[in-house]
Order: C-alpha cells, then sequence, then structure tokens
C-alpha cells in the first residue's frame, strides 16, 4: 500500500525512531535516505518532516541482513 496510505495503526517512522532502532545519529539515517538506500516520503509545507514507511525500514533491514529483534526499539 503506498505511503500516504497506510493504516493508521501502523504509522510511518520518524528519523529519530529509526536512528534510535538502528543505535546510529541521525545524520546517519539522513544519508542513507539521501543515497537512495531508505525510501522515505515528505510531509508538510516548507521543509516539512521526513516519514519512513514501516515496509521501507524493514525492506532495508532485510536487505542488510539485520535482524528485527536484534533493533535497540520495538517497532
Amino acid at each position: 500500500m503506498p505511503a500516504a496510505q497506510q493504516a493508521p495503526d501502523h504509522p510511518p517512522l520518524r528519523v529519530k525512531v529509526v536512528a534510535d532502532a538502528l543505535r546510529v545519529d541521525k545524520a546517519t539515517v539522513y544519508r542513507e535516505i539521501a543515497a537512495g538506500r531508505l525510501n522515505s516520503y515528505r510531509v508538510g509545507s516548507g521543509r516539512g518532516t521526513i516519514r519512513i514507511p514501516r515496509a521501507a525500514f524493514q525492506q532495508y533491514l532485510d536487505d542488510r541482513g539485520i535482524p528485527a529483534s536484534e533493533l535497540a526499539v520495538a517497532l
């Protein structure tokens, strides 16, 4: 399902949540997004805010062989 139509019980993730889950700095997540390795979209006007669809984050983990059980936070 497209990011804009995600179910309300599974909202997209904020950059901080992804960074905390991976135990990295937010700048690292922004670099992964800029490099095209982690899909995201922008919400709001102006600079807005970045959201990461849960499916995109799961794909990112799968592509790198990172088991979800090793994340620092529950998703």
